[in-house]
């Protein structure tokens, strides 16, 4: 299948379809061979998406074997009976905030005890990242922070601490350390009596130490390869070798490439094309590698310009739309989705802000359009989830009115029998509410409504009331014992004053994703330690935002909504680039509080800008499809935005290249965005 002294690091351009294009290369390389030979080959993916489409393909494709699909994580089931077991990330979460705790009880001027949780997750991912990345957690205490505030020498030596306090005498491992643990030794096993069948490992970037590990080892074996995905074969080999500066080039689309080089001993021109399909627009991806130069090197503009393909042709089927707030923005995609739908092109929105793709979907449905959103929806966010927020809520501080009638309200409680007559005493009691304007909701004041309004029913409904919602200030506990009193409140409001039983709250695919996390923390809770009633409510929040759901039936399969990482996988006639802000797209980069940007760079750390540049190479490979989107909107709610640093870098690009037409084509592509703004007033109007 491949040559005796070949390299066996390939890739793939941007702007090509990934996995049609993985395939096309397994065929062609297979077609010397008989037809079992396909049967043979191992796919290693890296997500679950991306075997799921090379399935499709290989099923809508002639008849004939498929090769075994499978996915990194899936891996460590080979040696897993080597393994010690690995715990619930939501243990060593718990673990890690009672020592964060305890050390802002000692040091009050560390951060407010508030941030126990914050600080906890914090560095539950610093210690995931140094067990991915294989560096000692207590070694970093050896770094030297002599130049340093104090702050950095307490943060170190407190490191240390929590990376000893939660090794646990079963030898049980955090789930990166399994990961990594899990790689070392399927490359010993593969080392000592490597397989002779062909594994190819395909559509990663190397971003993690495991998974460079795993990719070092697959290349080296006697029939292993690695397909590396939006690899720009037209940098130069010295910008490679300048690219080893971590700390000027980590937010460069192709940095995390340098590193896979450098394990598998290849140099960049000895990376081949998997195969050699012609991306949709090569003039375009050329002046987009240009563009995103970092800063520093952006002089090299001056010289690189003027030998650029005429910009005005490689951006004909690009569109910018800058739109005066994110309302209009929402409003334009959608009605470009609506004529995309008409005209029986496929469309996929990329963006990772979730606000614009709430309100996109709600645009849609004036047309009875449900797009086909990937990410789903977030828990927090359905009914199950709000409901158990509200009653947490209610631990906290005394009912206000507001609180309380937001509750009362919500679709899910008092579900069962009587829910008119629900309604009926939740409208009254608004109205006696608003009329005597109480700070807050006590069994006085409901005494006070039982008296001016008699009526059947309405002693019990407020007992009911008084027994779910309303209780005095409640001191710590442990996390099993607010987490009954949670479910038990929750199930008594779903039920009502009628005492109707309802499994209304854990029905659907919402109810059932809740319940998950209920069960997770339950069976962790006993690591934990005591809460009060704030913090318990921030757990809730906290456990119950990071899971999505997906309710939607029956999406239209041509209006898609994808995160970056879905973009990398899927194809579709027309992508619109979503959320083009600063801080959106790409996001904020968040400040590590336990390390500071040199101690990371010091101990081989990644940098923070290492998000930054993956976004980036999701950027790269989706402006480089045949038809493009770019938007952003000029305002959010609260002020004037800034471009994303890839429109900035493109148009000023483009705004000093006259002599390839790089104002003429910037100027087409605003034209061709006003245009559907225009348009998208005109139907709201």
């Amino acid at each position: 299948m491949f040559e005796p002294n070949e390299k066996r690091v390939f890739a793939l351009g941007p702007g090509v379809d990934f996995p049609s294009a993985l395939i096309d290369g397994l065929r062609l390389r297979l077609s010397d061979q008989p037809p079992e030979a396909m049967a043979h080959v191992e796919l290693v993916v890296n997500t679950t998406r991306m075997a799921r489409r090379l399935q499709t393909i290989f099923q809508n494709g002639p008849p004939g074997f498929l090769p075994k699909i499978s996915v990194l994580t899936e891996l460590q089931k080979r040696v897993a009976h080597k393994l010690p077991h690995k715990v619930a990330p939501l243990r060593r979460r718990l673990e890690l905030e009672q020592l964060v705790r305890h050390l802002i009880r000692q040091q009050r001027d560390l951060a407010p005890e508030a941030n126990a949780i914050d600080l906890a997750d914090s560095l539950a991912e610093l210690l995931d990242e140094c067990q991915s990345e294989g560096v000692d957690p207590a070694a970093l205490a050896k770094l030297d922070v002599s130049d340093m505030s104090g702050h950095w020498q307490r943060s170190l030596a407190f490191i240390k601490i929590a990376a000893t306090g939660t090794q646990r005498e079963d030898g049980a491992l955090d789930p990166e350390a399994y990961q990594r643990l899990a790689v070392e030794t399927l490359s010993n096993t593969w080392r000592e009596t490597p397989p002779l069948h062909p594994i190819i490992l395909a559509g990663s970037t190397g971003s993690r130490g495991s998974t460079l590990a795993l990719m070092k080892a697959v290349a080296r074996l006697p029939n292993g390869a690695i397909v590396l995905p939006g690899f720009d074969f037209g940098l130069s080999p010295g910008f490679w070798a300048d690219m080893k500066n971590a700390l000027v080039y980590e937010d460069h689309p192709q940095f995390r490439f340098q590193a896979v080089m450098t394990a598998c001993d290849v140099a960049p021109s000895e990376v081949t094309p998997w195969v050699h399909t012609r991306p949709e627009a090569p003039e375009r991806n050329q002046i987009v590698s240009l563009a995103l130069h970092p800063a520093p090197v952006t002089h090299r503009w001056m010289t690189d310009g003027p030998r650029l393909p005429d910009i005005s042709d490689a951006f004909r089927k690009v569109t910018l739309v800058e739109a005066p707030d994110a309302r209009s923005e929402a409003s334009a995609i959608a009605l470009r989705m609506r004529a995309a739908k008409e005209a029986g092109q496929s469309v996929a929105l990329i963006t990772p802000d979730r606000m614009l793709t709430r309100q996109i979907t709600s645009a849609l449905t004036r047309w009875g359009l449900v797009p086909d959103d990937s990410a789903g929806s977030p828990l927090h966010l359905s009914p199950p989830g709000r409901l158990l927020r509200h009653v947490a809520d209610s631990f906290v501080a005394p009912m206000t009115p507001d609180r309380l009638l937001a509750v009362l309200k919500h679709p899910l409680t008092h579900v069962g029998a009587d829910r008119g007559w629900h309604l009926l005493f939740t409208r009254e009691l608004e109205l006696f509410l608003r009329r005597t304007g109480p700070p807050k909701v006590d069994l006085a004041i409901l005494n006070s409504f039982v008296d001016k309004m008699d009526a059947d029913g309405l002693s019990a409904w407020v007992d009911w009331l008084a027994a779910t919602f309303l209780r005095d200030q409640l001191n710590e506990r442990q996390p099993q014992d607010w987490l009954r009193q949670l479910v038990h409140a929750a199930e008594q409001a779903v039920a009502g004053s009628t005492g109707h039983v309802s499994d209304e709250l854990w029905a659907r695919n919402s109810g059932e994703q809740a319940k998950a996390v209920v069960k997770t923390l339950q069976d962790n809770a006993g690591f934990g330690g005591p809460l009060g009633a704030f913090d318990f409510a921030r757990l809730i929040q906290f456990l119950l935002s990071r899971e999505s759901v997906r309710d939607r039936d029956a999406p239209d399969p041509d209006l898609m909504i994808w995160g970056t990482m879905e973009a990398r996988v899927q194809g579709a006639e027309l992508l619109i680039l979503g959320g083009l802000n600063e801080g959106a797209w790409p996001e904020v980069t968040q400040a590590d509080p336990w390390l500071n940007r040199a101690l990371r760079h010091q101990a081989g750390l990644l940098l923070p800008e290492r998000r930054t540049g993956l976004a980036a190479h999701d950027f790269q490979q989706a402006i480089a499809a045949k038809e493009v989107w770019l938007t952003r909107a000029k305002r959010n709610d609260d002020a004037d935005t800034v471009p994303s640093r890839w429109i900035n870098r493109l148009t000023n690009l483009m705004s000093g290249l006259p002599v390839r037409n790089g104002p003429t084509a910037l100027r087409d592509m605003r034209a061709r965005g006003d245009t559907w703004c225009a348009w998208s007033a005109a139907l709201d109007d």
